[in-house]
C-alpha cells in the first residue's frame, strides 16, 4: 500500500470517528469539541493539497511505506 492511500485512510478514519463523537445524535456522542478535530483534518487536507507538506506522509517515508506509483 502507498503513503498516499494510507494517508486518506487514516484521514478518512479520522473524520468519521470525530464525527461520531461530535454529533449529538450519535450514539458514541461524548462532546461537540470533537468537531474540531474534524475541522482540523479537514484544513491539514485543504493545505496539503497545495503545499504537499503532510506531518503524516512524511513519517510513513521514514518508516519505509513506497510512495505512489508515478
Amino acid at each position: 500500500m502507498s503513503t498516499e492511500r494510507i494517508v486518506r485512510i487514516v484521514a478518512g478514519l479520522f473524520v468519521l470517528l470525530s464525527l461520531s463523537l461530535g454529533v449529538e445524535g450519535s450514539p458514541l456522542f461524548q462532546s461537540s469539541n470533537w468537531l474540531w478535530f474534524t475541522a482540523f483534518v479537514g484544513a491539514n487536507l485543504f493545505q496539503s493539497g497545495f503545499t504537499r507538506f503532510c506531518p503524516l506522509e512524511m513519517i510513513l517515508k521514514k518508516l519505509g511505506i513506497k510512495q505512489s506509483c508515478q
